[in-house]
């Protein structure tokens, strides 16, 4: 229970009046015994129990209903969100989680998590007449004044988007906000708990304990988690989208809700450029990816459009957008000084007589000096770049350019970015080195895209170099030495294989495994190229500080009040064409549990509140102080009934000449 004006809970202290009055009234009277009295007492003494009783019941209704109207007048609210709180905060700032997972449904409802936890803030506000409410919302992140709780649901910055939502970044800056704000504050966090959106492995939580305790004033922190059970839910999302030639290629991902496992028969339906398509599909599994590809008129330079799926569960992850340009060629550099691994590359990267893909080999000593605009990837099969050479190289990789490096045929002692290539080692005689374990779901030789594994088994190595430094390890010989480490720099990638395409190292010329490495780097590097057209909200890619020449293209709009800049959509920012889509850990599921709540908060004043109700009249809170006065009537009633003299019983009196009695 919560007193919304605890300075008058001080009055309570008159509900003693009627004990210090009686006590004083007995200090009045002097006990004097009488012989002639001690007759009338010992006939009395039976029933002073009674009496006595009936006056300290007299006494008690009394002081009780002092003490309620005392309490009704310090306006008591009972939740479990408000705890039990000293009373009324002077400031409430609101951070307030509109991802786009808090449009999901709880399973026994229909009304998505974020609209419920509108409706129970504002009946918690409504209790709170006289406290300021200031705004923190997880799309702008900016603090904004409410003037009352009315009218909370019609903002914008409380409607749906398709961002994902920084809880550390939020609740740091409501740090900042309270340190030049000293008040008597409380922070209400209204949130699903989606684990990715919370990162309880950041180290800004750290900082973020510290800056609330070493406030003047350290607010009280209250948690109002939207949980429980979720509505059956699909979601659609576009991994990767490429144009080539007269196609675009759209890789795909449905992901489902939940344990389940049984097959689903789903209808998948695609928009390009205004005409429609839809194809029934069947879902195994709790994710299904898969590749659609889509013809293009040769008038259709540029286009969009989207791949949605029926509604369900949540609305705002139905629905994927694309967009692409013009055809261009998928350059990519070989640098080698020629020779059998040259030859197998550049066929590699351009297996396709078509001119879709082009490729060109030149020396390492004149890399400097290439042109590297266009270049999707880079094979380098030379020694490691030193001098200008790594500079040019990092600057291409940071820019977003992928690098696979294979190891020179001869001894180096170079290095590029603290990597190095070990001495040659050779298999024993008959015998070779086997290509071992590999990631299935990452890196370049991953499974395809409907779950086909590559035949990496088929790997057999004569001679091999083992990349040293520090760096992923994505696959391993069959003793266990690295075959393939990965290195992210900035946007790009830096690949090292074990091995080169050489018939005197390895059998990796096969297109086994050769083909999907060099295939999946070019594609990869590409997507710089194609960022121009597809992007997640919140990325530096989306050009969020573009507001003013924001103007959305497609016809699929979303029920939103929300500012265009959080709603995924195809639109025309300035002079280009993108599509915005959600952030891939908005379809995570993953819920953060207690104790890690408790690891992140550690040391600060806060309380966990779970709602699991899917109904939007459930309230986290209820005003009382009605029943404390309604409690007061009756105290009052009790003791004036107690107070009532006891009826005495009819006495008769004989009158003279009469022939009977008369009762008066």
């Amino acid at each position: 229970m919560t007193f919304l004006q605890s300075t008058m809970l001080w009055g309570l202290f008159a509900a003693s009046i009627p004990v210090i009055i009686h006590l004083l009234n007995r200090r009045r009277h002097r006990t004097v015994k009488w012989a002639a009295m001690q007759f009338l007492l010992k006939a009395t003494r039976e029933s002073r129990g009674k009496k006595r009783l009936r006056h300290i019941l007299i006494l008690t209704c009394r002081a009780l209903g002092i003490a309620a109207l005392v309490t009704a007048a310090a306006l008591p609210v009972v939740s479990s969100f408000l705890g039990l709180g000293a009373g009324k905060p002077d400031l409430i700032v609101l951070v307030f989680d509109r991802s786009a997972s808090m449009e999901g449904n709880p399973a026994s409802g229909s009304i998505p998590r974020r609209e419920l936890g509108l409706q129970r803030v504002v009946s918690a506000l409504s209790e709170m007449d006289g406290s300021r409410v200031v705004l923190m919302d997880s799309a702008s992140g900016t603090p904004q004044d409410l003037p009352s709780p009315g009218v909370i649901a019609e903002l914008s910055a409380t409607a749906a988007t398709d961002t994902a939502a920084d809880l550390p970044g939020l609740l740091n800056a409501t740090a900042e906000f309270l340190a030049a704000t000293p008040a008597k504050a409380e922070v209400w966090v209204v949130s699903d708990l989606q684990a990715s959106n919370w990162s309880p492995d950041d180290d800004r939580w750290t900082s973020i304990q510290a800056a609330f305790s070493n406030l003047s004033q350290p607010p009280q922190l209250r948690i109002l988690a939207l949980g429980g059970d979720d509505a059956a839910n699909q979601s659609i999302r576009i991994l990767a989208s490429r144009r080539s030639g007269d196609r675009l290629l759209l890789d795909l991902e449905v992901t489902r809700s939940g344990d389940a496992t049984n097959p689903l028969n789903l209808q998948v339906t695609t928009q390009l450029n205004g005409a429609s398509n839809t194809d029934p599909m069947t879902i195994d599994g709790q994710q299904f990816r898969f590749q659609k590809s889509l013809v293009l008129g040769d008038e259709d330079e540029s286009g969009f459009g989207w791949v949605s799926i029926p509604g369900d569960g949540n609305l705002r992850d139905n629905v994927a957008y694309f967009a692409y340009g013009p055809a261009r060629p998928l350059k990519s550099l070989v640098v080698s000084p020629g020779g059998e691994s040259a030859d197998y590359l550049m066929l590699a990267a351009a297996p396709d007589p078509s001119g879709i893909q082009t490729v060109e080999r030149i020396d390492a000593a004149a890399f400097p000096s290439t042109d590297q605009s266009g270049i999707a990837s880079i094979f380098w099969a030379a020694p490691l770049p030193e001098g200008p050479s790594a500079v040019e190289l990092t600057r291409f990789l940071e820019n977003g350019g992928h690098v696979v490096f294979f190891p020179p045929l001869a001894d180096s002692e170079s290095s590029f970015l603290e990597i190095n290539w070990s001495p040659i080692t050779r298999a024993a005689q008959e015998q070779f080195f086997i290509l071992d374990s590999w990631d299935r779901k990452d890196g370049l030789l991953r499974d395809g895209i409907d779950g086909t594994p590559l035949s990496g088994e088929r790997l057999r190595a004569i001679q091999r170099r083992i990349p040293v430094g520090e760096a992923s390890i994505l696959s391993r010989w069959d003793d266990a030495e690295p075959f393939m480490v990965r290195r992210v720099i900035g946007r790009g990638t830096a690949w090292f294989v074990g091995s080169t395409p050489d018939y005197k190292w390895s059998n990796l010329g096969d297109a086994d495994v050769l083909l999907p490495i060099v295939q999946r780097a070019l594609a990869a590097g590409a997507e710089r190229f194609d960022s121009g057209f597809l992007a997640e909200l919140g990325s530096p890619e989306a050009g969020g500080e573009l507001t003013q020449s924001r103007e959305r293209l497609d016809a699929y709009v979303t029920n939103t009040n929300a500012d265009p800049e959080f709603v995924a959509g195809v639109y025309r920012l300035d002079d280009r064409t993108i599509a915005l889509n959600r952030p891939a850990e908005e379809d995570l599921s993953g819920v953060l549990g207690s104790e890690a709540l408790d690891r992140i908060l550690e040391g600060t004043r806060y309380s966990l509140f779970e709602d699991t109700s899917s109904s939007a009249r459930e309230s986290i809170s209820r005003g009382v102080w009605r029943s404390f006065l309604i409690a007061m009537l009756f105290f009052l009633l009790a003791e004036a009934l107690l107070c009532l003299p006891k009826r005495q019983p009819p006495t008769f009196h004989a009158t003279p000449g009469a022939a009977s009695p008369t009762a008066r």
